[in-house]
């Protein structure tokens, strides 16, 4: 007996009470909920979503299970169900109660920490668990299908409502978790099923063969009776449904974000390998585009600023890349010319996965890994395998290296060209652009920047507003591109130079954001089509050039007034046609008119005049102005309704999702036209106003 439960154990089978460790109890969770799940805000509100889910992951990575089906269900409850071991349910030894009671209520209690439970990687180790999903819900149920059993138990706001108790016979085996989140611990509960979608896809890509199906059962109400079923699935209702199952792992993954690119070689480098312990699975592919797009996992962690994995990729990359280069005569003999690693990085597309028995991160995010075993684990392999991929696929292997050389004579030449256009700029103290017109203020954390659209409204900025602390810089029609070019091409546009050695940051390998001369950096465009396309041109210029001054907040975009409303001598302002409704359906009941027959109408032979200023549209002696451009608007006007801190309107520029961002920047402004073309079809019914 005795020998059987050893070999069971060793084969991972085993698993029980006994493999349960306890390490500390559940009750600071709800008094510091942003400790164990970051925030309790959108983010936090998912992660409770991603707790959950990370145990039928696990499961799957352990090879015990094979699928899990999440469910968005009416009143804010979500259904996470897997075909796993089950959660075991018999006693444990230390706390006299059931595993499953243990587990669910006690913080750091698990088969994770110790035991049999999980011999291979798992992604929650350093993770808090299920015990805090239960702690932040008003109401969570646990069904446990094993042995030939179904077992249940609830809870509220993490406390047990009675003893876990078998309910009848399955045949299934398995875990369903049902939740749903305390509203007096978050702000807003509303998931987005968006963001479900994009985290559960990226997670079917790393475990191969593991089938993801999400649901979305919301408007469902009273609809759902789950008393006897396993899968929601098998209700069949018309509901919005996404199944994501992959065989290929990363090589899957690396194909759908070279999706909509042009790539330089078909054949994608992919190796999988065990490698003293750590599972090393790494997948790219070069495109012809200049942004590169590298992903880093640990355990199935996304880990967003990298760590020893990535180093460890890396460190491979350009010594294989430069071994080869060197061999097949790409460098001049006796030149001493190597690549770099922002050389061989430039347009790579890269995902690096590593499993770990043991894991460590820098910091409770999980954003880094820090283990360091990780590091010579992915250089061995991928040394190996990347040497092999050159020699077997030589054409792919001349366009790889031949566009690397060509990222170094770029790199060089951005490199003279920066320090040509810096040297005479505020790097040495010198004479700052002649177009702009600069604050008297030396306070960075008080002054602002307004890029301005135009010499005309440069001059109604310049003259409407506050000196002190307010700059000017006025743009000469449409930026580059920089989304198309390098770094030295990029210089060359003199717009682009006034703005750099404005900011005062520098850019590239000189970017310093403590010497940032305004910490407002304010985008100030007409409210029509070109306007909207240069606010787009700059905005990709700050993303891909300038992103620590998003991340730090000094990236604002003006909201000027789209109309002038005047009734006698009283005038608003209104931002927007809807604005503008508001405040025309206030003055008409002010003057008893009836709503539902009032018309607004243009002055007349206005609408016809291409090209006219000022568009007025008249109603009982309501004067409306459209204003088509900010030049129509008079100092006064200007600093009143845009510039005046005291009432004018900012939107703060953020990236909550810089993958995705990169995606969009990507699309609307790369080179791929048909891409761009699918993305403005799909997108178009959301457009609200459109000014052609």
């Amino acid at each position: 007996m005795a020998e059987e439960k050893l070999k069971k154990a060793k084969k991972g089978e085993h698993y029980s009470a006994e493999d349960i460790f306890v390490l500390e109890g559940l009750e600071p969770v709800r008094k510091r909920p942003g400790m164990y799940i970051g925030s309790t805000g959108v983010e936090g509100l998912h992660h409770l979503i991603w707790e959950v889910f990370d145990n039928s992951r696990d499961e799957a990575m352990g090879n015990y299970a094979n699928e899990v089906e999440v469910a968005l269900l009416p009143g804010n409850f979500v259904r996470v169900a897997d075909n796993g071991r089950g959660i075991p349910v018999d006693i444990h030894a230390k706390t006299k109660v059931s595993a499953l009671e243990t587990i669910m209520t006690t913080l750091h209690a698990g088969g994770k920490f110790g035991g049999e439970g999980y011999k291979g990687a798992t992604g929650g180790l350093h993770g808090v668990g299920v015990s805090v999903v239960n702690a932040l819900s008003t109401y969570l149920k646990v069904e446990v299908h094993r042995d030939g059993g179904k077992y249940m138990q609830e809870y509220k706001t993490g406390k047990p409502q009675a003893k876990v108790k078998k309910v009848g016979p399955s045949k299934m085996k398995g875990t369903i978790v049902t939740f749903t989140p305390d509203p007096s611990i978050f702000s807003e509960i509303k998931f987005s099923l968006n963001a479900i979608i994009e985290h559960l896809r990226e997670q079917a890509y790393l475990v191969k063969g593991f089938r993801i199906r999400i649901l979305d059962l919301r408007d469902y109400a009273g609809k759902i009776d789950d008393s006897n079923i396993f899968y929601l699935s098998e209700l069949n209702l018309p509901a919005l449904s996404n199944t994501f199952y992959f065989e290929g792992g990363l090589l899957s993954l690396v194909k759908h974000l070279n999706m909509n690119e042009e790539v330089l070689h078909n054949n994608i480098f992919y190796v999988e390998k065990e490698q003293d312990n750590v599972t090393v699975e790494v997948a790219f592919q070069y495109i012809t585009d200049i942004t590169g797009n590298e992903m880093s996992f640990a355990n199935n962690i996304h880990t967003k600023e990298g760590g020893m994995h990535l180093t460890g990729f890396r460190t491979a990359l350009t010594r294989v890349l430069n071994d080869y280069a060197k061999k097949n005569n790409f460098f001049k003999k006796d030149s001493g010319e190597s690549l770099s690693g922002d050389d061989v990085r430039e347009g790579l597309t890269v995902v690096v996965s590593v499993k770990l028995r043991e894991i460590q991160f820098e910091g409770q995010t999980k954003a880094k890994l820090g283990s360091t075993e990780a590091r010579p684990a992915v250089d061995a392999v991928v040394s190996a395998a990347l040497s092999d991929f050159l020699e077997e696929n030589p054409q792919d292997a001349k366009r790889i290296i031949e566009r690397c050389i060509l990222s170094q004579k770029a790199r060089k030449a951005a490199k003279a060209a920066r320090e040509t256009v810096l040297r005479k700029g505020v790097l040495e103290g010198l004479t700052l652009p002649g177009k702009l017109s600069d604050c008297s203020s030396r306070n960075a954390s008080e002054s602002e920047l307004y890029i301005v659209e135009g010499d005309s409204a440069g001059g109604s900025a310049k003259q409407g507003r506050d000196r002190r602390f307010q700059a000017i810089l006025p743009l000469r029609g449409k930026i580059l591109n920089i989304e198309k070019a390098r770094l030295d091409k990029m210089l060359t546009s003199q717009e682009i130079r006034n703005l750099i050695i404005a900011l005062g940051t520098a850019i590239a390998e000189e970017f310093d954001i403590s010497k940032a001369r305004y910490h407002r950096i304010i985008i100030m465009t007409d409210a029509d089509v070109d306007g909207a396309h240069i606010r787009t041109l700059l905005l990709t210029l700050f993303f891909r050039h300038f992103p620590e001054l998003i991340e730090n907040g000094y990236i604002y975009i003006a909201q000027p007034p789209l109309y002038r409303i005047q009734k006698g001598k009283k005038i608003e302002y209104a931002y927007s046609d809807d604005d503008k409704e508001k405040m025309l359906s206030v003055i008409a009941k002010e003057k008893g008119m009836n709503e539902k027959v009032k018309k607004i109408e243009l002055a007349e032979g206005e609408a016809e005049v291409e090209g006219e200023a000022e568009a007025e549209q008249k109603i009982s002696g309501i004067n409306i102005q459209r204003y088509k451009g900010l030049g129509e608007m008079n100092p006064e006007q200007l600093w009143e309704t845009t510039m005046n801190p005291e009432s004018r309107l900012l939107g703060k520029v953020t990236v909550e999702d810089a993958a995705e961002a990169d995606k969009v920047f990507d699309v609307l402004m790369g080179s791929n036209v048909l891409s761009r073309k699918k993305f403005i079809q799909s997108h178009a019914k959301n457009v609200k106003n459109l000014d052609v």
